[in-house]
């Protein structure tokens, strides 16, 4: 029924193994460690800015390696997205997910390198951010609360991507295709 799909699929599937599991690693582990080495002292938020620095190329790679796999997953089963019951509305709501976790992921790295430039011992740093003013305990609350939604959205992302395993089941597909065939009879008479 389905042909093969290994590389985008692997991208898709590692690109997201990554954006989750990093953002989790980074909010519990990264943010657990600078808290415990530093506090809430400027030690602990250059701490927990450098690891958030050193890990964004790499979730950026993993951000752009999930979006390509799931365009060319898109893209190789568009047929089932149109003709399959139920597989529209989970792609539509993967697709609403996934732009909410790009969302949080860029207002995070906002709110990170704003709390990164406002604790920094560089001059150039410290110049930066009196540029750009900010109240400092309300941007750590925030990005505190956003570090959290990021691994909630892409475990969502985790749990509709296992859905869509699901519905690839050959067992899956016959039925569904059926059942949208018949409702759509139902729209023409």
């Amino acid at each position: 029924m389905s042909e093969r799909n290994t590389l985008i699929r692997s991208l898709h599937d590692v690109g997201l193994a990554a954006w989750f599991g990093g953002s989790l690693m980074g909010a519990v582990g990264l943010n657990g460690a600078a808290k415990d080495e530093g506090g809430n002292d400027p030690t602990g938020e250059r701490i927990s800015s450098s690891g958030w620095a050193k890990w964004t190329p790499v979730n950026a790679a993993a951000i752009g390696a999930h979006l390509f796999g799931g365009g060319g997953l898109l893209a190789v089963n568009a047929h089932r997205v149109a003709a399959q019951q139920g597989v529209a509305a989970s792609t539509t709501a993967k697709t609403i997910v996934t732009a909410a976790a790009l969302a949080a992921t860029a207002y995070a790295r906002v709110l990170g390198k704003k709390v990164e430039l406002a604790s920094s011992t560089d001059p150039q740093d410290a110049e930066k951010a009196q540029k750009h003013p900010l109240d400092l305990d309300k941007a750590r609350r925030q990005l505190a609360r956003v570090q959290w939604v990021v691994p909630a959205l892409t475990g969502c992302l985790v749990v509709l991507n296992a859905l869509h395993g699901e519905q690839q089941r050959p067992i899956e597909q016959i039925p569904g295709m059926w059942g949208r065939a018949r409702s759509a009879t139902h729209l023409m008479s």
